[in-house]
């Protein structure tokens, strides 16, 4: 099989999207598949010189965009043309919304081979900013719209999108809607010994974890305000955020004003050393405005780390509080201050989570999602 992934960002860029699609493809050339993945020349910081080379195996395209509408979205109607050169068994699309998605849709109508669309749980309430806004919404109800009636099959990556999905297609469209959720890979499940990560820093305290993008959506500055907080009052833990600038960084810089004990650093790309963090940490913290269904949640889980989450979005579909987590709203700095305390103070919360989420991470390996991804390819062609 012969198989075309789209999908706005790849390697070298830190993207949730981008993880799924390069999980999914290693797997699928392991099946024997041929995999060609479709992507922007954008990394976020960028535009990439190297538009055609080999990744993993990987056939990988970048397109020239040409205009970029916000800090996750851009225009790149090459892909277009790229796709109807070539000859595929199936075209997979991911971002629901996203001009790419319609153009993968229209490509694979004319060439009368199945569509294939993962939504990624783009829908909330967050407040975007007028022009954001209204371009979510012109582009929703038009090219996603379309796009979406132009797929063989819909892939939902929590049940809490299929009544979004329905808006535009309606309920009798149920059997094209699959629920195929987000993964970890089993290397997450491997205990690193020895765990040389707080040695590395020099601590002996416990650790709150915050890791993921510094993106206005996550609320890692509201985590900022509940640890400086914290660590007024207390000393035997510490706070590490990790991961790349996208709006927030500096913001969170100036909570925390050099504590010592709050510490911020750069992105981690090695998996080895994401999963050697994961385990020495005590808690996991996901404070967001809004989550698609992040895979850092499954990570955590894996990790049998204790989690502090906001309940939106897809979250409350996959863990619940308490036998997973604390829920806290989000922007609750004294809910924060509180949940922190009271699983790093009570031994047989933490304990309890930590062994229901190592149980239910085992759902979760990508080696399960690929193959129920793979059965699907199938019965669409």
């Amino acid at each position: 099989m012969k198989i075309a992934y789209i999908c706005p960002f790849y390697e070298p860029a830190i993207c949730g999207v981008k993880q799924s699609v390069r999980e999914l493809a290693g797997r699928m050339i392991k099946k024997g598949h041929e995999v060609h993945v479709f992507t922007s020349d954008w990394d976020k910081q960028g535009r990439i010189k190297r538009k055609e080379e080999v990744i993993e195996e990987v056939f990988v395209h970048r397109c020239f965009h040409i205009a970029k509408l916000a800090n996750f979205v851009s225009l790149w109607p090459s892909v277009f043309f790229k796709l109807l050169k070539e000859d595929f068994n199936i075209i997979h699309s991911h971002n629901f919304g996203h001009p790419h998605v319609f153009l993968g849709a229209l490509a694979a109508k004319i060439k009368k081979i199945p569509h294939i669309h993962t939504t990624h749980c783009p829908w909330s309430d967050a407040k975007r900013g007028f022009i954001g806004d209204f371009l979510m919404k012109l582009s929703y109800n038009t090219i996603g719209k379309l796009s979406l009636k132009l797929s063989n099959y819909i892939i939902a990556i929590t049940p809490w999108e299929i009544r979004y999905i329905q808006e535009y297609l309606g309920n009798s469209t149920n059997s094209i809607i699959k629920i195929i959720s987000n993964g970890v890979d089993k290397e997450f499940f491997k205990k690193i010994k020895p765990n040389l990560f707080k040695q590395k820093y020099g601590l002996n305290k416990k650790i709150v974890l915050f890791l993921g993008r510094f993106n206005p959506t996550k609320g890692a500055e509201k985590l900022a305000l509940a640890a400086t907080g914290l660590v007024k009052t207390r000393n035997d833990f510490v706070f590490m955020f990790i991961g790349p600038d996208e709006g927030t960084k500096e913001e969170v810089r100036s909570i925390v004003k050099n504590s010592e004990r709050i510490h911020i650093l750069d992105p981690v790309r090695n998996r080895k050393k994401i999963v050697e963090i994961y385990q020495a940490a005590d808690i996991y913290a996901l404070p967001s405005y809004r989550e698609g269904l992040p895979l850092t949640l499954f990570e955590a889980l894996a990790s049998g780390l204790p989690i502090i989450a906001s309940p939106v979005n897809g979250i409350p579909y996959e863990i619940k509080d308490p036998d997973n987590c604390i829920f806290v709203n989000y922007g609750d700095i004294e809910g924060l201050k509180k949940a922190i305390l009271s699983i790093l103070d009570n031994h047989q919360i933490a304990t309890i989570m930590r062994r229901n989420n190592l149980e239910k991470a085992k759902k979760y390996d990508w080696n399960l999602i690929a193959e129920e991804t793979d059965k699907l390819y199938r019965k669409s062609i």
